[in-house]
């Protein structure tokens, strides 16, 4: 049974209470190691009126205990669970778990505790100095990112064939694609051969370099993008890459919300996480969740092995 360090998130969100209610279920796939102290579980069990389970596994190194305030934006929230998310990341980079699977934070959180970081990926991508890549969705359907927390009208200067090159390689060994890969267009129409905008040449020569690189025809493309989700059209293809943030997850979001996961591939651990927010506004109200999300994440985890 793989052991995975469980990065609590934001504790003024939900993350603690899907951990509380899925852990029966996760510790039958899992050996799952909560990287959160006794003082902050306690104090979040009382709130929730939810029992510890007895096996619930957590770490008691965390110097930052604070109030949780359910549903707020907050400096003291955003330190612990970025000394969380560290403490995970520590504990795979040494091989003491198997693996990392994140609960939500919250950015704004991060910024008034003054981490530089946007995000896990952007994190994740300064501590292993390795271009992570952004992958989201379930076995339906994964939809990876060329682009993604960048103004739109920052995309199109990012399309070049040596950028696109790189990234669809590295795509193809960490991934490990058992079908083919579709590769949106940038443009509506995909460009229209040109008429309608020249980032598709980019996009023709990168998937021609590495088909030609791999042997075989791994990636097809481009595709005009508002066929891409079509039921038609998925039938044949249930991975992605959009160019662009929206251009992806906006779809698939539509389609897989509920159970969608989040992954980061090219790096030298596992990671995942749940894809969705911190859900600050049913936080602590003892609502239904719906753990799908976290259950699949570990779920991919069980089924991964390290590159």
């Amino acid at each position: 049974m793989k052991k995975v360090a469980i990065s609590i998130g934001d504790l003024n969100g939900v993350g603690i209470e899907l951990a509380l209610k899925s852990h029966d279920t996760i510790s039958n796939i899992v050996d799952p190691i909560y990287c959160i102290d006794d003082q902050m579980l306690k104090q979040a069990s009382q709130i929730l009126n939810l029992k510890v389970p007895p096996n619930f596994k957590t770490i008691d190194n965390f110097a930052n205990s604070f109030t949780i305030e359910p549903g707020v934006v907050s400096e003291n929230s955003g330190k612990y669970s970025f000394e969380s998310f560290m403490s995970a990341v520590s504990m795979a980079r040494d091989s003491v778990v198997d693996a990392v699977c994140t609960m939500p934070i919250h950015k704004k959180a991060w910024e008034l505790a003054s981490i530089k970081y946007k995000g896990h990926t952007d994190s994740l991508r300064d501590i292993f100095k390795q271009d992570a890549i952004m992958m989201l969705g379930c076995e339906k359907l994964y939809v990876a990112l060329f682009t993604e927390h960048i103004p739109l009208k920052d995309v199109s200067n990012t399309i070049t064939t040596p950028k696109l090159i790189k990234f669809l390689n590295d795509f193809y060994k960490t991934h490990k694609p058992k079908s083919q890969v579709a590769v949106l267009g940038l443009n509506p129409h995909s460009g229209d051969n040109g008429v309608l905008g020249n980032e598709e040449q980019y996009i023709v020569e990168a998937i021609q370099n590495v088909n030609n690189s791999i042997g075989t025809e791994v990636f097809i493309g481009p595709i005009v993008p508002d066929i891409a989700f079509t039921p038609n059209f998925r039938k044949n293809f249930n991975t992605m890459i959009a160019m662009y943030h929206d251009q992806g997850l906006s779809p698939l979001k539509a389609l897989y919300f509920d159970e969608s996961i989040n992954v980061s591939l090219n790096l030298p651990i596992i990671r995942t996480s749940v894809d969705h927010g911190t859900a600050f506004d049913i936080a602590y109200k003892k609502k239904n969740l719906n753990t799908l999300s976290y259950i699949n994440a570990i779920k991919y985890i069980v089924n991964q092995e390290k590159n």
